[in-house]
């Protein structure tokens, strides 16, 4: 069993080699990077931004609801965006599984009553008797790992070890919940993988009838460029007929005037009845600056090259951030210490928290683990709110 833990590594690695000149100035950063935290650490760096007090609370995005006396089973739990998006829509958690270990102490930290299995002798979907679920779950959800259709993963599809897609089925088929939700990245929707999809996802599920549709989180009011695609399949044809795509809630219309674009907005909110996604600036509770807009896609991997602080999901996201005076790497344990470590150009540098926000999880949902864990875990999660909003149809639909 010692390949289990392949499943969540990355794809085979490109062998690559930079100039001695190039290594010594990746050198000199890392050094000086550190010198300045070790300055920070001892308060001996000027202050430039004071501790930030976010505008945006990810709960009122997604209100509790009351029990909905639906159940629900998580696969591939990682960080908690789809538990706790079902959670607050009202289901009773029956179970959460997860290869990697940090992810339980997180979940547990947040729902000390949960089940949660972790790590490669209990977390792995592959080695489950499923057959004690049968009969008492209504619905199943989980993310596969994304990695097999990311560009950042290689798209190699079925020949990517990572690609859980045939287990997610299988989970399906011996349990036979009333209905599944299954999210991804929008990669897997490239007509490169119509084979993949018919062969994991439509011809072993044809037990149940089954949609498609992919989902923006601006569209729920989180402030981040972030597509996803989901399925969602139900046995009852009565049921299946009866969903709704959610509907978006809330609206992102990008202006550099924002007196301007503020009474354009006021004016669509009025006739519409949507809200206004606030961009991340506003979210996070910084000064204006004249511009704002949504954050880049939050970087999705847990694991690489390296342990990373980072943020950056692509180099032409470097720009957005720069433009916004947001520096997206050496993110921070806490506020206090962000905002003790000036970043360059003196633009704000992140916190654990922030990215949480900027990915919709509140306030109150504690990441366990380092820094570069916790962001492996936030980046790999499904935005709650837009969780949220699948769950809730989903209730709809089997309650008709």
């Amino acid at each position: 069993m010692a390949n289990k833990s392949a499943v969540y590594k990355n794809a085979s690695r490109k062998e690559y080699t930079i100039t001695e000149e190039k290594r010594d100035e990746y050198r000199r950063i890392s050094h000086e990077s550190r010198l300045a935290k070790l300055a920070a650490e001892k308060g001996l760096l000027p202050t430039i931004h004071p501790v930030n007090k976010p505008q945006l609370d990810p709960n009122s995005l997604m209100p509790q609801l009351q029990p909905s006396q639906l159940n629900c089973l998580s696969l591939f739990s990682g960080g908690g965006g789809l538990d706790l998006g079902f959670d607050k829509a009202g289901y009773s958690h029956c179970g959460s599984y997860e290869l990697i270990p940090i992810c339980k102490n997180t979940l547990l930290a947040n729902r000390p009553s949960w089940s949660v299995y972790a790590g490669l002798d209990e977390g792995d979907v592959r080695n489950i008797n499923w057959e004690q679920y049968i009969g008492n779950i209504d619905v199943l959800h989980g993310g596969p790992p994304c990695q097999p259709f990311s560009v950042a993963g290689e798209q190699k599809g079925e020949k990517d070890d990572r690609n859980m897609w045939g287990e997610f089925s299988r989970v399906v088929n011996t349990i036979k919940p009333k209905a599944f939700v299954a999210e991804n990245v929008p990669g897997l929707l490239n007509p490169k993988f119509n084979g993949f999809i018919q062969k994991y996802i439509l011809m072993p599920l044809q037990d149940y009838q089954i949609i498609q549709f992919e989902l923006y989180a601006a569209d729920f009011g989180v402030p981040q460029v972030r597509r996803r695609v989901f399925f969602v399949g139900f046995q009852s044809q009565q049921h299946f007929s009866n969903f709704r795509v959610p509907e978006s809630t809330h609206s992102w219309q990008q202006g550099t005037n924002l007196e301007m674009h503020q009474t354009s907005l006021d004016l669509f909110d009025s006739q519409n009845e949507v809200k206004r996604t606030m961009g991340v600036r506003k979210a996070l509770g910084l000064e204006e600056i004249g511009f704002d807009n949504l954050a880049p896609t939050i970087r999705s991997a847990f694991t690489g090259k390296r342990n990373t602080t980072s943020v950056l999901n692509s180099a032409a996201s470097q720009k957005l951030w720069s433009e916004m005076q947001i520096w997206p790497n050496g993110v921070q344990l806490t506020r206090e210490k962000a905002s003790a470590f000036p970043a360059k150009a003196d633009h704000f540098r992140l916190s654990v928290k922030d990215v949480g926000l900027i990915q919709g999880f509140p306030e109150d949902w504690n990441f366990s683990g380092a820094v570069y864990q916790i962001l492996g875990q936030i980046g790999n999660s499904v935005v709650p709110p837009v969780a949220y909003q699948v769950a809730k149809s989903i209730a709809s639909a089997l309650k008709v």
